[in-house]
């Protein structure tokens, strides 16, 4: 949908550009020195809808053309399209049929330190954190006051700075889950000098929840900013998601936090439940009330090869029409594996998450990754609206990427309480019932409390989330990613083995290992 108008994503994303950004010691490319760029008090919004647009777009125009990082394929180097891959296709709920540069290494676990897609993430992750840097060098209070900005817009360049510090620590967050132990490179990290050293998981991750404490004020309350932005409900799902974590991070259970951080978004009429599961996937899903933080894509303003057109168009082939999608035509890709599928009592319903499953034509086995016709299909991403219009052009998605929404808060709570972090089990059980009675649309897939456990929630965790990108954190969190869990392909084995812990963790790109002497590869690779 055109949100152009209400958010600060219609600014120009054209301020910076960058070819690479291996070398966090120098400034991003720039086609226009720091003097001439913010002589125009619009710069600073365009800089922040940069950042921003980092997470939606690959480069300088859309859908191709001037790309942020030098890569094989522009389409392929997309954020969110890169971390769901990272997320997703490595475990038990999706595989990807295609056989090119370096997919299948992703859904059998056998990656190396030169794929394609991990090398693309670990740029994706540091480029957004040298633009970051970056606005955070020009917009200090010495720098504004030398170019004679007013009191307004020095506030409003305060809340933007807030917005900045939130997006690093998102993508210093997914660097640390996925690669463990990286280099930490700050606004005052001196440029031009020897290249940065690596700091430990433990160390990030206590730098990521100062930052997110220390800006927390600074933005708009739970659910009270522009769609789209950062707010206090995005912060507070953020450090949930960091203590839920804690113990793989750091070696230290923090499940009390959990239960604390996610109070803002969980106080009573800030964000309440979508009455419709499938309305949080769709071109209209802007208007839920449950979606706490979101990636927007707008089909004519946000154009590329990934975020949620590869989500709509890598589901859709064979059986599922691209019409039903709301798109010009299916790219025969993903489909849901074999043991995801079994967590349903039927495919379809009577849980009605189940319901876009597509199983005419489809063997529930995938006995071979790149025969689409392998595993079921499922269309959970539409490019249509409620009232099943379509989006705005069949091409590219207008559904937003639901990154953090209240449904997953309720299951890290239940999470959380069963862990030993407080509350009360008798609320837990109430927020999943909660969601199985939306699934269900009454109360006949209600559980009692005795069947909440960890094993339960692990994979309600699946059916509530599925295809949501968290599927390897919770797996590895519950001990199940490598050494703990079995599915098919899992190790490139047809009925799936075990796998080293070490895959835990990617590892550094190579190309990184050899440029920064001061890197060392995490073990096994």
């Amino acid at each position: 949908m055109n949100r152009t108008s209400r958010i600060i994503f219609g600014a120009a994303f054209v301020l910076l550009a960058s070819a690479s950004c291996t070398d966090l010691t120098t400034l991003p490319k720039s086609t226009i020195g720091s003097s001439t760029a913010f002589s125009d008090t619009a710069s600073y919004k365009a800089f922040i809808a940069k950042i921003y647009g980092g997470l939606q777009l690959t480069g300088q125009q859309g859908p191709a053309g001037l790309p942020d990082l030098t890569t094989p394929d522009e389409g392929f180097s997309q954020y969110i399209r890169l971390l769901w891959q990272m997320q997703e296709l490595p475990t038990d709920e999706t595989a990807i049929a295609w056989n090119d540069q370096g997919v299948q290494e992703l859904n059998t676990q056998l990656w190396s330190s030169s794929n394609q897609f991990l090398v693309s993430m670990y740029y994706r992750v540091f480029f957004q954190v040298a633009l970051v840097n970056e606005f955070l060098r020009q917009t200090t209070d010495a720098q504004l006051a030398a170019r004679n900005v007013s009191p307004a817009l020095t506030a409003t360049i305060k809340q933007y700075r807030a917005e900045a510090r939130f997006l690093r620590a998102l993508s210093y967050w997914h660097g640390i889950d996925l690669f463990g132990n990286i280099p930490l490179v700050k606004e005052d990290f001196p440029l031009g000098t020897t290249p940065p050293t690596q700091a430990t998981r433990g160390e990030i991750y206590d730098y990521i929840v100062s930052e997110l404490l220390a800006i927390q004020s600074d933005l708009p309350a739970a659910h009270a900013g522009e769609y789209g932005r950062a707010d206090q409900g995005a912060v507070a799902m953020l450090l949930a998601k960091l203590y839920l974590n804690a113990q793989v991070y750091t070696g230290s259970e923090h499940y009390a936090e959990v239960i604390t951080a996610l109070a803002p978004v969980l106080a009573p009429s800030v964000y309440t439940l979508d009455a419709s599961y499938q309305h949080l996937f769709l071109a209209d899903n802007n208007t839920s009330p449950e979606l706490i933080f979101v990636v927007p894509f707008d089909g004519k303003h946000t154009q590329s090869y990934g975020g949620t057109t590869f989500l709509t168009h890598a589901e859709t082939g064979n059986g599922i029409a691209p019409a039903v999608v709301g798109i010009d035509g299916g790219w025969y890709g993903l489909r849901v594996r074999k043991e995801v599928s079994l967590l349903y009592p039927s495919v379809p319903g009577p849980d009605h998450r189940a319901d876009y499953f597509y199983t005419a034509g489809q063997d529930i086995s995938m006995s071979n990754l790149t025969d689409f016709g392998k595993g079921y299909l499922t269309s959970k991403y539409r490019n249509v609206k409620s009232d099943g219009s379509p989006g705005q052009i069949p091409g590219f998605s207008d559904v937003d990427y639901p990154m953090f929404r209240l449904g997953d808060a309720y299951l890290m709570y239940a999470e959380a309480v069963l862990r030993g972090g407080g509350g009360t089990r008798a609320q837990a059980l109430l927020y999943v019932n909660a969601l199985r009675e939306r699934a269900y649309g009454n109360a006949s897939g209600d559980i009692t409390d005795t069947q909440l456990t960890l094993p339960f929630l692990r994979d309600e965790r699946s059916r509530e989330l599925l295809w949501e990108g968290h599927r390897r954190t919770d797996l590895i969190r519950f001990a199940s990613f490598t050494e703990g869990g079995v599915w098919q392909w899992k190790g490139n084995v047809l009925a799936g083995t075990v796998t080293e812990t070490f895959r835990n963790l990617y590892p550094l790109p190579a190309s990184e290992v050899i440029a920064n002497h001061n890197l060392t590869q995490n073990s096994g690779y």
